[in-house]
């Protein structure tokens, strides 16, 4: 098999993954919550298919995804919890709002080594940066 065909499945393999994680991370949010946790998830497989790729398809993902952080980071700084939320639905709202940060953060690193990765490539120092 070749080895994009390869990349392709696992990349299909990981989404379906994370589909079936996040449903019961779903369960406990507001509906603002259950929509950025879905951007969230698109944003994941946006950079797994950059992760996949090569040369300027890659570079065009993860332009793709950086844009999309950027949009989400805009509206997850905006979001406020409900008024009239008891104390345990506004520290579940917390909880939530800190999780969905979280994973935006995890992505945002993920792609910040894999540009450095690119960069050192580009320079003929593959070997300069390594995890």
């Amino acid at each position: 098999m070749k080895q994009q065909t390869i990349n392709k499945m696992i990349v299909t393999l990981a989404v379906c993954s994370i589909g079936f994680l996040s449903a019961s991370a779903i369960a406990g949010q507001d509906e603002f919550q259950r929509q950025m946790t879905q951007s969230v998830l698109q944003a994941k497989q946006k950079l797994q298919q950059a992760e996949a790729a090569k040369g300027t398809e890659r570079q065009k993902l993860m332009s793709e995804h950086m844009q999309m952080m950027r949009g989400m980071m805009e509206k997850m700084q905006a979001m406020k919890p409900n008024a009239g939320m008891n104390m345990q639905e506004h520290e579940d709202w917390i909880n939530e709002h800190q999780k969905l940060m979280g994973d935006m953060m995890g992505q945002m690193m993920e792609e910040h080594h894999m540009m450095m990765d690119m960069g050192c490539m580009s320079m003929g120092s593959g070997d300069m940066h390594k995890h």
